[in-house]
């Protein structure tokens, strides 16, 4: 299927989609397109991902709502794995999906074969980083190409330049960025027995870490002066909204969100933001300057400190030292589901009191503020706390809010 990136000239807007709740999210609040994973050959052993009734059910409502559906086959499989490829490609391929994205040049020509109208696109795990790369693997059949995260901007102008139209150019804007080259580590498998490029990774580069002198077991020391220690491989999450102009300028065309294992919210969210950011561009190209409140969203989920990554170069400041964990400073309160005289109607997900300053957050829009009145549950009965996880509650509110549209609170 043609998605509107394909139709209108903007930039693609993909997000992850690590289980159906993630995947109505993403398509719900701006996504052009998804990716998801199966069962087998996907780098997020830790998701739900999708069997074959559950990947054909997402397929057609992601298709129903012009949106396009990418699948994840990017862990470089095993020899003993070779014999049941072939028919999990054909399931795949008769689902439905727009594209299968891989890593092992054996399943792209694999694909080829069984799928032959199917898209390849080559997956970050390849680490493309040059143009001579990225025109072979077109010669072999890519339609697009997921550049390597390490790669500054004006790599990615060269690549665009020197290789053909026809190969589009796929880059991660939003989400984690990994402490090796491209997710290819070494040090989770090493450390714990769990292969990060089989989908598995432990993350140790979150870890904090001291030094232990080899005739004193037992005794630590920082790494720094510090006495918690160092986390010294733990990368910053990276955030590319603010430079979608000079990305688009280079030659990209797929704008990617990081986080098949993240919440719906943070993909409601992200993909919300992005969605705002790329319209935004499109009505005036060559004078892209980013509201406030599209940068504040991407505040609002729980990650760490962000940085440009390598767009710039290296990063001077790339690495959390302080601590492992993430900031997070909202917590989704309750779901619209109708507006029905002169009331909200929510289903609960954590507690909010009466009087309570909330945002409302529909898809593809910007934040409303509303304060809580006049709160009542499904026996529409006054009450001062809403605490009952999927009962209905409903409060004043005047507006056409969207079935949908997510309600939170600062916390």
């Amino acid at each position: 299927m043609t998605s509107q990136f394909y139709l209108n000239g903007f930039p693609e807007v993909l997000a992850p989609a690590g289980d159906r709740e993630r995947l109505e999210a993403a398509v719900n609040f701006g996504a052009d397109a998804v990716y998801l994973g199966g069962k087998l050959h996907s780098m997020r052993a830790g998701t739900q991902s999708f069997d074959m009734e559950q990947l054909r059910d997402a397929v057609k409502f992601a298709h129903d709502r012009h949106v396009r559906v990418f699948f994840t086959m990017n862990t470089l499989p095993n020899n003993n794995e070779i014999p049941e490829l072939y028919d999990y490609i054909r399931q795949v391929a008769d689902c439905g999906v727009d594209a299968f994205i891989v890593a092992d040049i054996g399943i792209m020509l694999a694909i080829k074969q069984i799928a032959p109208n199917t898209e390849i696109h080559i997956s970050t795990q390849a680490g493309v980083t040059n143009y001579l790369t990225a025109n072979e693997l077109h010669k072999l059949g890519a339609k697009r190409v997921v550049l390597a995260r390490e790669l500054p901007l004006e790599e990615i102008r060269t690549i665009r330049q020197k290789t053909s139209k026809e190969l589009e150019i796929e880059v991660f804007v939003h989400g984690a960025m990994c402490m090796s080259f491209s997710g290819r580590c070494l040090i989770s498998q090493y450390m714990t027995g769990r292969d990060s490029n089989r989908g598995e990774c432990a993350q140790p580069c979150r870890w904090s870490y001291h030094l232990m002198e080899e005739k004193r077991p037992g005794q630590y020391f920082p790494v720094f002066e510090d006495s918690k220690g160092t986390y010294i491989m733990n990368a910053k999450d990276m955030c590319l909204i603010e430079d979608i102009d000079k990305l688009v300028d280079a030659g990209v065309t797929s704008l990617k969100i990081e986080g098949r294992a993240k919440s719906a919210y943070y993909v409601a969210v992200v993909a919300n933001a992005y969605r705002s950011a790329v319209d935004l561009y499109h009505k005036d190209p060559t004078n892209y300057k980013l509201p406030q409140w599209i940068l504040d969203e991407t505040r609002k989920v729980s990650h760490r400190d962000y940085t440009k990554g390598f767009l710039y170069g290296a990063p001077e400041n790339g690495q959390c030292y302080e601590n492992g964990g993430y900031i997070r400073n909202w917590d989704v309160v309750a779901i619209a589901d109708r507006v029905e005289n002169g009331k909200l109607w929510v289903s609960q997900k954590n507690r909010f009191f009466e009087n309570d300053t909330l945002e409302i957050l529909p898809p593809k829009s910007q934040p409303i503020t509303v304060t809580v009145k006049n709160l009542i549950d499904a026996n529409n009965e006054r009450v001062e706390l809403a605490n009952k996880a999927t009962n209905f509650y409903a409060f004043d509110c005047d507006m056409d809010i969207p079935n949908g549209a997510i309600l939170r609170k600062q916390n």
